[in-house]
């Protein structure tokens, strides 16, 4: 059975930074690629990043561009999301997911749908 666990979540003022982690255990990390979501109080859950298992490929919200950046260790069997800048906008619980790549890379892997497993979530909360 596939587990994804977050860590690194917290409190950070308005400005700051904070790297959350996901941790994919029990299925072969390289098939799959990773994303980060996140839901914020009364909204629907939103996509963030994603990368795929080579780490050659990444999409990312128009929201967080240029300010958080996704990353992969193979070796770890881990996904970072590094983000700065941030704002009391990006307050949320920040989710991360693993779905099968195969052979293809395609802008679906920004869709919630296309991931097969999905982790417990980190809040994040920025404070002003």
């Amino acid at each position: 059975q596939v587990q994804l666990v977050e860590s690194g979540g917290g409190v950070v003022q308005a400005g700051g930074s904070l790297r959350v982690s996901c941790v994919v255990s029990g299925g072969t990390f390289i098939t799959y690629a990773v994303g980060w979501f996140r839901q914020a109080p009364g909204k629907e859950r939103q996509f963030v990043a994603t990368i795929s298992w080579s780490a050659r490929s990444t999409y990312y919200a128009d929201s967080v561009k240029d300010r958080f950046t996704i990353s992969r260790d193979n070796a770890k069997n881990t996904v970072y999301l590094q983000m700065n800048g941030l704002n009391p906008e990006d307050t949320a619980v920040y989710y991360c997911a693993a779905g099968r790549q195969g052979s293809t890379w395609s802008s679906t892997f920004q869709l919630g749908s296309t991931y097969n497993y999905w982790g417990q979530g980190t809040q994040v909360t920025v404070s002003s």
